[in-house]
């Protein structure tokens, strides 16, 4: 998985943290725990805030559905 996966990570990390609402999660906190995953292969330096917020919208909504 790359940062471009956006959706991709939003469900690995919805899989990984089931009990955390991600729109109380802080961008360090979820920088660490994408770097964290698994299946994340890219390099850390390139996951900025723009991308960390797509994330977590993604993450936000594979919770509503």
């Amino acid at each position: 998985m790359r940062w471009t996966d956006i959706y991709d990570i939003a469900m690995a990390l919805a899989d990984q943290y089931p009990d955390t609402d991600p729109q109380f999660v802080n961008f360090v906190d979820l920088h660490g725990w994408i770097c964290q995953l698994e299946e994340f292969d890219d390099d850390a330096n390139r996951g900025g805030e723009k991308i960390l917020e797509a994330i977590q919208a993604a993450w936000i909504e594979e919770l509503a559905d």
